[in-house]
């Protein structure tokens, strides 16, 4: 591996570059920004969590205040982790113009002290399905699906590139219309939820904004077409990562219904 500009590049016969997609020689070519940009875009449609028949059915009013309410303590698993990742990629970086944009990602979701965040605010939103703030803290009923999950985000940010750990949160490229869309839906039919969806109302400003920065610093530290493969991967195993936590959450409580031992159980379930 050899180091240029704080990226590590790997060497064409490395293990790691061998099983970056199998780039051939005529694939060696550096992809434009907006051929990048598109192919980012590609992965979104394809893989997104926007598909997934969790998402859709509760879109659709289809889910049970229990279902919900398994959907957000497990959702605050992942909520309470982001300022973790976001720390792990701060300490990676030697640069203070990028340490002093993303550290705005850290009080997005830990607040400030007087303003509250991301994380305080996905709590009212479990309140709001019925569930106690010591509850959903304490996350003894978390599925161990979404914590092995959710852990290997935590990995994947701390020992991949660090071009890897940055491109990794280009999600946010699609999650504003998800936001949005879910927005509506809930309102519309989960009506006992609206009180508690502050936490999606800030997102539709804070996404866009992070996104910006990012896709503008992975465009410009990705300085060869097999470093562009290694971003375009990242942001396919985040998606990934956000399929599995709903792949958990079908499995636990829609069908075939079967938590494992010591998750989380809807009442009258």
């Amino acid at each position: 591996m050899i180091a240029r500009h704080g990226i590590l590049e790997l060497r064409r016969d490395s293990p790691r570059s061998m099983a970056t997609n199998a780039i051939t020689e005529k694939d060696t070519q550096l992809l434009t920004k907006e051929a990048l940009f598109a192919r980012l875009q590609e992965i979104g449609r394809e893989r997104y969590h926007h598909q997934h028949p969790f998402h859709l059915l509760m879109h659709e009013g289809r889910l049970s205040r229990g279902q919900l309410q398994a959907w957000a303590l497990n959702r605050y698993y992942y909520q309470s982790r982001i300022p973790i990742k976001d720390a792990i990629i701060l300490s990676r970086s030697d640069d203070p113009e990028f340490r002093i944009a993303w550290r705005k990602r850290i009080l997005d979701h830990d607040g400030d002290g007087s303003n509250p965040g991301g994380i305080e605010k996905w709590l009212k939103l479990a309140e709001a399905t019925g569930l106690t703030r010591d509850e959903v803290q304490a996350g003894n009923g978390v599925l161990p699906a979404t914590r092995f999950a959710v852990d290997a985000y935590l990995e994947l940010v701390r020992t991949r590139t660090f071009l890897e750990a940055v491109a990794s949160s280009l999600t946010e490229l699609f999650s504003r219309d998800l936001i949005a869309l879910r927005m509506d839906a809930l309102r519309q039919h989960y009506p006992w939820l609206s009180g508690g969806l502050d936490y999606f109302t800030a997102r539709l400003t804070q996404a866009p904004e992070d996104v910006k920065f990012a896709f503008a610093w992975v465009a410009e530290h990705a300085l060869t077409r097999e470093q562009q493969e290694l971003a375009i991967a990242a942001l396919r195993r985040k998606c990934d990562i956000l399929w599995a936590q709903l792949d958990a959450l079908h499995f636990a409580y829609v069908q075939p219904a079967w938590p494992p031992p010591g998750a989380f159980t809807p009442e009258g379930s």
